[in-house]
């Protein structure tokens, strides 16, 4: 298999389009004082709104993601576009991160240099990585799945051929957050002899069955706060997961519809006290929305919801991924598991807690995730042959 250079060209024509959407926007009412209580706010949302309409400049976005060298591969029918940034330093540890949604390869655009150039960063040479970002199927440059069943383990699949056949990596590291994470523990679970280990900043619940007498007052509670949560917050998934279609409609012709239903997420489920543009920026926002809004792949990136949903648990109960894990538990994460839990399943080499940070762990602190995946993978890169 060979990767071929790619580089992102979104059609002017695309962009006039996005601009006539815009001025025709039709507003719904809102509550009084109604604050993000019922979801995304209308006057933040207007004040985002028109700095995409007037002063956001998609070119000058674009001439940014193309400094990095972008690729694309055909894999198993279908092409996987792909970031692949050398490390410099005396024997980079190759490193596949895998995003989620609402994220995209974006996510990575202030990890990347941390890890590829660590020299440059006051830090040493010799913890580079070979940093390969890939855009699940169904996001972004990738293409769209035009198939059922192309859940966590297919992508598993996917990762691992590129990284062997078209990238030429016998044994590699990974690490993800989110929808990356269970990726990366799909990886390690059928290919733990390619894996010298794993990165996890996101735990989810499992879907192995496990007697609630043998759980810890720390694991019951764990639970009791992802119900919670599911209830408050978990509406969203469970319209993924069961008529992703139906939404997919309304976000595909609306670009306001959609920066609602993506920043609503961004400023819920990170660590800015509220304030969304504490942690980013809106020309971040705005350029993460366009790798959806471009592409038209918000019906095809939700529908890993259902894909996953409807797959069968790869793991029995009792099994362990062997592979060594390392997870960092950021502070505003949506999902805050005990380590016990994550020792029900998961080797875990490294437990740390992170100062602060939330769900983008890469975007809201890159030099801290950079720092804690330099120290997990220390001790295993003399495996690398």
């Amino acid at each position: 298999m060979q990767k071929y250079p790619f580089r992102i060209a979104i059609p002017q024509a695309v962009l006039d389009d996005l601009k006539m959407r815009l001025e025709h926007t039709r507003w719904p009412d809102e509550i009084e004082n109604a604050g993000w209580d019922y979801g995304a706010n209308r006057k933040y949302l207007r004040s985002l709104v028109n700095y995409w309409q007037y002063e956001f400049d998609w070119r000058v976005q674009e001439a940014q993601l193309n400094q990095w060298a972008h690729f694309r591969a055909d894999i198993s029918g279908l092409s996987i576009h792909f970031i692949y940034e050398r490390g410099h330093g005396p024997k980079p540890l190759p490193l596949i991160i895998t995003h989620g949604w609402p994220g995209s390869f974006f996510e990575m655009y202030k990890l990347l240099p941390l890890l590829t150039n660590p020299a440059a960063h006051g830090s040493d040479p010799a913890d580079a990585f070979d940093v390969i970002v890939p855009s699940l199927p169904g996001f972004g440059f990738s293409d769209r799945p035009g198939t059922r069943g192309i859940s966590n383990i297919q992508v598993a699949e996917l990762w691992a051929s590129l990284m062997k056949d078209v990238l030429g990596y016998v044994r590699f590291a990974a690490a993800g957050g989110d929808i990356g994470a269970g990726v990366t523990q799909r990886l390690a679970l059928k290919y733990p002899e390619r894996l010298i280990g794993m990165h996890l900043n996101y735990l989810g619940t499992s879907t192995i069955p496990i007697d609630p007498t043998e759980l810890s007052d720390a694991e019951k509670q764990y639970l009791r706060e992802i119900e919670q949560w599911s209830m408050n917050e978990g509406a969203y998934s469970k319209l993924h997961a069961t008529k992703p279609q139906t939404l997919a409609y309304a976000l595909n012709d609306s670009p306001v519809g959609l920066a609602a239903w993506i920043v609503e997420k961004f400023r819920a489920w990170s660590d800015c006290e509220g304030e969304v543009e504490r942690r980013f920026s809106k020309d971040e926002l705005l350029t993460n929305i366009m790798l959806y809004w471009a592409t038209e792949t918000i019906s095809s990136s939700i529908r890993i919801y259902y894909e996953n949903t409807h797959a069968l648990s790869p793991l029995k109960p009792g099994q362990h991924i062997e592979v060594p894990a390392g997870i960092a538990c950021f502070p505003k994460e949506i999902s805050q598991p005990p380590r016990e839990w994550a020792e029900r399943t998961l080797r875990v080499h490294r437990w740390t807690q992170m100062p602060s940070g939330g769900h983008f762990a890469a975007l809201e602190e890159p030099a801290l995730l950079a720092e804690e995946l330099r120290a997990f993978f220390r001790p295993f890169r003399g495996n690398v042959v």
